[in-house]
């Protein structure tokens, strides 16, 4: 397993004709949250985990312009562009809208996409009535976690945070080192919302994703995380979703031999890569010259 972190390099691949597997964590963890998944990966698969802004309880954001997906995405698509290879692609809630975002951006050069209740929140404020519920339920959750930024409460918007995703007294059974982890990480989550909320790609624009898409929840996932499944399975042409039984949204942590197991039986299935676009095809996945 390849840990990205600022100025490491982003792979080491482990093999001569190794398949490269990038797995995006949620907000608020960091790349370390895969590490079941990749013990339970033979070769040739090699797991790359990048970092997000912010995992290591710094913000190195430079606030020039409002914070959105492509920020968070630029430096992974530059990482994987060196690769020169085909990959598959997983991403967990926030991660899952950057993936989304990074296929769009390379759709011909993503192998297979698995998702684990990804945070794609713009779906549902795009949907409007038909998902006003789902959607007032995690905007609520995204203003008290920004007026606790702006009041200097992190902590007590860090409480909010993760007993929604993960129950009530969530917070409290925390070792005091994850939770003081999380306090410190905690101004970067409303630039996470912000960014999945105001994402401007349209439902419609995930039809040209034509590669095998697993859309994975647990059996208590929250509405809103449902619902961007539903609408996610609605458009994807090869996708299909599946279930682990008795997980809830941070089922990649709290379940991880479960969805560990799910991921590897869906990249056994769709290892072969797709066949290199021709030179020059600007939308090949590789950057225009």
């Amino acid at each position: 397993m390849t840990i990205l972190r600022k100025a490491l390099p982003f792979a080491r691949l482990d093999s001569d004709h190794p398949v490269p597997v990038v797995a995006l964590h949620c907000s608020g963890s960091d790349a370390r949250q895969w590490r079941h998944l990749a013990a339970s990966l033979d070769l040739p698969f090699h797991l790359i985990a990048p970092s997000f802004l912010g995992a290591d309880g710094r913000l190195d954001w430079h606030g020039a312009h409002p914070f959105a997906l492509a920020d968070e995405a630029a430096p992974i698509l530059e990482r994987i562009d060196a690769l020169n290879a085909p990959f598959h692609l997983i991403g967990h809630s926030y991660g899952g809208g950057v993936a989304l975002h990074i296929a769009l951006q390379r759709p011909h050069a993503v192998t297979s996409m698995t998702l684990y209740e990804p945070s794609a929140f713009h779906l549902l404020k795009a949907a409007g009535a038909a998902e006003e519920a789902s959607f007032s339920e995690i905007r609520a959750v995204a203003e008290v976690t920004a007026q606790g930024v702006a009041s200097g409460d992190y902590r007590g918007a860090a409480t909010h945070f993760v007993d929604y995703w993960s129950g009530e007294g969530a917070w409290a059974a925390l070792r005091p080192s994850l939770q003081e982890v999380l306090t410190s990480w905690l101004p970067k989550a409303p630039l996470d919302f912000h960014a999945l909320i105001e994402e401007p790609t349209a439902l419609s624009s995930y039809r040209r994703l034509e590669f095998p898409v697993l859309l994975l929840r647990g059996s208590l996932a929250p509405p809103p995380t449902a619902a961007v499944i539903r609408l996610l399975h609605s458009v994807l042409p090869r996708s299909s979703i599946e279930t682990v039984a008795g997980a809830g949204h941070m089922g990649p942590i709290t379940h991880a031999e479960d969805v560990s197991r799910h991921i590897l039986r869906f990249l056994q299935v769709n290892q072969k890569p797709t066949a290199p676009p021709p030179a020059g095809d600007a939308a090949s996945g590789r950057p225009e010259r």
